[in-house]
């Protein structure tokens, strides 16, 4: 499955574009920004899912730094900041990855 069967092509190029300045990525304007915010829980699920690249069920700090190009190919990828402050939103239980839920 292709991200775009789940998401706007023209919403994730507008979002990934919005943020190609080092340390500018925001997260929650991002994925608000590429229409997460409206889909339901089954379809953020998929989308995990395809950002999961290892198939581990997990999205560790290695996966997380790449996660725009997970959106788009030619996306850049997170400075370490980004990463390290997208890592701590989303680990919740300080295991240093994320889970699907």
């Amino acid at each position: 499955m292709a991200m775009t069967d789940l998401l706007s092509a023209e919403d994730i190029k507008k979002a990934v574009g919005a943020f190609t300045a080092t340390d500018s990525f925001d997260h929650k304007k991002f994925f608000q920004m590429v229409g997460l915010k409206k889909k339901s829980a089954d379809d953020v699920k998929k989308v995990f899912h395809i950002l999961d690249k290892d198939k581990s069920g997990f999205i560790e700090e290695d996966e997380l730094g790449f996660i725009l190009k997970g959106f788009s190919p030619d996306a850049r990828d997170l400075s370490v900041k980004e990463t390290k402050t997208l890592m701590a939103a989303g680990d919740k239980d300080g295991d240093g990855k994320i889970g699907v839920d």
